[in-house]
This record gives structure tokens, sequence and C-alpha cells, in this order.
């Protein structure tokens, strides 16, 4: 029966093709993928084209062409169609949802966060269509005028994960469009279908062809040819350190703007005079949501002894109670883990936890009976008494694992804290406002929260952060125009005769 539903699911899923130039073709190399739904893998959401090289290639050409007209386009003007972007997009969250659940497994609730935070960057990055500023400055000399302007960068290629497919694009493709840049995006082979949609509005929007393109496909096979491209001048990559690190030596070649945002293993720091229930729905929330799967996700969670062993017996009480299953139910808490590779990542590093002696708490199996037979699911996890150099402690796993380690006071929890190679985001809970500020100050990361989980981060606020988890570019907010554009100083000497900075200087 079960053969029979997923032929009869590939028989009637939707064919969708690469945009280039305005228009929706197949691949040069005549080949597809199948996009399944990690919570059954019998619903096939949709067919893509596996691309490579030469629809790179089409896809560069038609985004310089496209370059020409685009970057004359106003500011201001530009900032109009993305508005209205955002305002679709606003209308159709519910339809954009359900099949970003479908193809990526995390909840409704999730979905539609993702969802409204493209609609947020788009409403705010338009905002930025008439604060496009540069600097009108005093010149040393007289009768000469001196400014500085943004201008775009040319074609910017885009490469985009799974667990946020519309949020992230977002914040790459909005700030590039509204500063006069066009560009080729690629999904990652997970979740095309949000990034489809995305485009779809942007389209729809009035976004003339060839500002945006689309190449699917997988890894290497688009990923190299995009950035080694010599006609693109920037590369934005959302994804894993080992990733960002091969395509960060490739942009180097060439001298491309490279943006890179990595991997991160984000701690919550629990002290003894912590509001615990606030601790507890923080831990809970940035440990399981989106099934751990978040580069912002709370998978440390550090807690002073005093309070240690309540914590934990809490903690772990709640965990078992979560409802694992499908998304598109209403009342289910945590999805799937997004592919069977994923999975298996996460059960070998629960193999790990326990050969390095951690007490496994709760959770370690894979759920595949009943509801959860035709989907990747695993059991929320905790280990507790985990020691700070345990690989479950220092290595990204991307999946619904926590890890509590205990310790003596706050200078221990920041030590632990920044004892990674990571820096992305890191929180704490206290009522002690000084206690706070120290830890403010002294936690080397990106982001930080204050009686609040790690994740959540507000799109008008720089995103990224510090060591292995990036190379010191921001999303969001007025660090996202910076990378996608770059400065011109412009002097205009109206004295009619020569004058030379630094040397002409009045007696």
């Amino acid at each position: 029966m079960a053969t029979v539903d997923a032929v009869s699911a590939v028989t009637t899923a939707k064919i969708y093709k690469n945009l280039i130039a305005g228009e929706w073709v197949e691949a040069s190399t005549g080949e597809t993928f199948e996009n399944l739904n990690p919570a059954d893998t019998r619903d096939v959401v949709g067919i893509f084209q596996k691309s490579g090289k030469a629809d790179v290639e089409a896809a560069v050409d038609a985004a310089r062409l496209a370059f020409k007209k685009w970057r004359l386009v106003p500011a201001p003007r530009r900032a109009e169609i993305l508005y209205r972007a955002a305002q679709m997009l606003a209308e159709r969250k519910e339809d954009y949802s359900r099949d970003m659940t479908r193809e990526m497994g995390k909840i409704l609730k999730e979905t539609r966060g993702d969802v409204q935070e493209a609609i947020d960057t788009g409403f705010y990055m338009a905002g930025e269509g008439r604060r496009m500023f540069g600097a009108v400055v005093p010149s040393e000399l007289p009768n000469k005028f001196a400014m500085a302007s943004r201008n775009p960068v040319g074609v910017c290629a885009m490469i985009t994960p799974w667990n946020f497919p519309m949020a992230i694009p977002s914040w790459k493709l909005f700030p590039a469009l509204v500063a006069g840049n066009t560009c080729i995006i690629k999904p990652a082979q997970d979740t095309p279908l949000s990034v489809f949609n995305f485009v779809q509005t942007l389209v729809d929007a009035g976004v003339p062809s060839g500002v945006v393109n689309i190449v699917t496909g997988f890894g290497s096979k688009i990923g190299a040819p995009l950035t080694e491209h010599p006609e693109i001048r920037a590369v934005s990559l959302t994804g894993s350190s080992d990733v960002g690190r091969i395509v960060g030596e490739s942009c180097a070649k060439s001298f491309k703007r490279c943006s890179l945002e990595l991997g991160g293993k984000n701690p919550m720091i629990v002290l003894d005079d912590a509001n615990l229930d606030l601790a507890l729905d923080g831990g809970l929330w940035g440990g399981f949501g989106t099934t751990g799967q978040r580069c912002t996700a709370t998978s440390r969670i550090i807690v002073q002894k005093g309070v240690y062993s309540e914590f934990v017996s809490r903690f772990v009480e709640r965990a078992k109670k979560l409802k694992v299953g499908n998304g598109l139910d209403e009342t289910v808490e945590m999805g799937p883990a997004v592919n069977k590779g994923q999975l298996e990542t996460d059960l070998s590093y629960i193999d790990i936890g326990k050969s390095e002696g951690a007490k496994l708490l709760c959770g370690g199996h894979r759920l595949d009976s009943g509801i959860h037979k035709y989907g990747w699911f695993l059991e929320p996890t905790v280990f507790g008494d985990v020691d700070r150099q345990m690989r479950i402690a220092q290595e990204e796993i991307f999946g619904p694992i926590v890890s509590i380690i205990p310790c003596d006071d706050l200078n221990d929890a920041i030590e632990i804290a920044n004892g990674i190679q990571y820096g992305l985001s890191s929180a704490i809970y206290t009522k002690d406002v000084n206690r706070a500020f120290r830890a403010m100050r002294d936690l080397f990361a990106g982001i930080t929260y204050i009686n609040a989980p790690t994740i959540g981060a507000e799109v008008h606020l720089p995103f990224g952060g510090t060591k292995a988890t990036g190379n010191g570019h921001r999303e969001g907010g007025f660090g996202a125009i910076e990378f996608y554009t770059e400065w011109k100083s412009i002097y205009v000497d109206y004295s009619d005769k020569l004058q030379k900075a630094q040397i002409d200087r009045p007696e």
C-alpha cells in the first residue's frame, strides 16, 4: 500500500522549473529530484530541476544584463516593489506556511513565524529605499564639494539553508534588491518550494525579468560555479562552518565579497537567582523549537549548582511530554528531522554522548511506528552531568539534543560559554542587573539575550556571530545594506584652478 501511495504522489506532484531571465525553464541536464515531506516521505511535495554549470552561467548572464537597468531605477521606486511583495506575502501567509511545513517539517506556528519574518524584512528593507544615505562632508580646500554615496555591488549569489527557507532568503534578497543589485539564488535541496513561493511573489509584485533568478540543484554542482564565476561580485552563504571555509576560499581567489553566516553551539546560563519557570520555558523553546535545527538553538544549558538538580528534574519532565509528529497537526509541538542524514547525525551524537560518560536523562531513540512510521522522527533528548569538553558540548549537532552542564558561579559559566569555536547567540537568566551586564560585556557572541532563550532575532537588528560562526558580516537591519553596497567618494572642485589636497594649505 505504501508503494502505491508513493507512486501516486510522484505522478501527481507538480514539476517546478528554474527561473532564468523571467522564464521558467528546465535544467540543461534534463534531470530532476523529488522534494519529500520529512514527516511522511510518501508525500512528494514537488519535483525540481537538478541543475548544472550551464544553468548557472545562463542565470548569471541574465542577472548581468538586468543589472544595467535595475541599478538605474531610483531606490525609492525599487522599494515600492518590495513593499508590494511584503503585502502579498502577508496575503499568502497561510498557504506558504503550510507548504513550508510539508517540505521542511517544523510545526505550523513556526512556519507562520518564518513567513512573517520575510514580511517584516520586506517592510523594513522597503523603508531603506529612502534611507540609502551617503555623506556630505566639508572639504579642506575652498570651493570644493565632497561627498560619499552608496552604489550597488553588481550580480550577487545567495546560497540558502533549509531550516528557515523563506526568512533567510528574505534577509539576502530584500536588501540586495533595494540596493540595486541583481541576484541568483540557490535554495537548499530539501526546501526549494518556499524559495519558489517567495520569488514568485517578487515577480508578481513587479520585480523585472532577470533581476532575480533561481537555480536548483545539489551542493557543489551549483555552489562551485556560483562562487567561481567572474561576473558574480558578492556571495552570501548561510550554512555549516565547513562549507563556509570552502566558499570563503573560493571567493577570495577572485576578490569577491563574501558574507558567511555559519554554525553555532549556543549557551544559556541559568544562575541561582533566576526565575526557573521562565528559564524552563526558554530552554524548552530554545532547545526543541524547529527540532533543534537552528544555528541559534539552545544546545547547551549551563546551570549553577544551587539550582541544578531542580532545573534538570523539571526540564526533563517537561521534555518527555513534548508531542512529536507531523507539523500540520496544530497540537504537535516538535516536528521531524529534515531528512534521513540529519536523523542519522543526531543518533550518532547520542551514541557519542553516552560513550563520553554523559547521563542520558530522556529521549535518545528514533520514533518509527504509528504516526511516526514514514518520517524522520527523534525523541526530545536531554543529557545531564555533561562535561564542558565533551563533543556533545563542543560540536554543532543541529538536532533536538540538549546538554546540561553544571557550573560554580557566573565566572565559571561565562568561561564554559566562551570555551567553544563558535560565537553566535547566548543567553543568561538572572534577576541581578549587575550580573546581567557583566554577561552582556563578557559573553563572546554576536547576540546576547537577558532572560530570554538564544533564539528570536528581530529583523531590524544585525544578525551574525564571531569566531567560526562567520566572517564578520551581518544580516538584518542596517548591517545588511553595508554588505550589498559599495562606497564611492566624489569630489567636485568649482574653484576653476588646480588645488592639491594636503599640499595647498593657506599660510
